[in-house]
């Protein structure tokens, strides 16, 4: 379990767990509001199955209190080192919260206390306004590069560590 003591607006500590044999329902059905289905699947299913077959990404169940509320993964760019936030999905009546800051700041600090981590990685849909807002919050800047449609930023973990929880 990942716990840095952060919490949404509710007071709800907010943690992150490996997806179980308990758990892995809840966050398979985990899905966005209606009009995010342009940026993220229908359902979070999607991403256990990424984790599952494809053997980069690590999917986390993301809980509230007790309550899957949500899903995230991350993965290690073998070939520069650096650590990826992916495929974060928090459920539609969970939105607006604080979850889903809880959350990121929640991986932020457990990648950016890795020996080997330098920097944390993300991509997001240029029109996805909430992600980016969000990111930029949590000091992602844009990169030259893009992952296909998508802008990849990035944060040093050093300064994920300075601003830690």
């Amino acid at each position: 379990m990942m716990d840095f003591g952060c919490a949404d607006r509710a007071g709800r500590r907010v943690v992150l767990r490996d997806v179980d044999d308990e758990n892995w329902r809840a966050v398979a059905d985990t899905a966005p509001l209606d009009d995010q289905r342009d940026y993220v699947p229908a359902l979070a299913a999607r991403y256990l199955l990424l984790s599952a077959r494809e053997g980069v990404w690590n999917s986390l169940a993301a809980c509230a209190d007790h309550t899957v509320v949500g899903h995230v993964m991350w993965g290690r760019d073998e070939d520069d080192g650096s650590y990826w936030i992916g495929g974060m999905l928090i459920d539609g009546p969970e939105q607006g919260k604080g979850v889903g800051r809880a959350v990121a700041r929640t991986l932020m600090a457990w990648l950016a206390a890795r020996e080997d981590c330098r920097v944390l990685r993300l991509s997001y849909h240029p029109d996805n306004t909430v992600a980016r807002e969000l990111y930029a919050s949590l000091g992602f800047r844009p990169t030259e590069t893009d992952e296909g449609d998508e802008v990849v930023a990035e944060v040093s973990a050093d300064t994920v560590r300075a601003t830690s929880v």
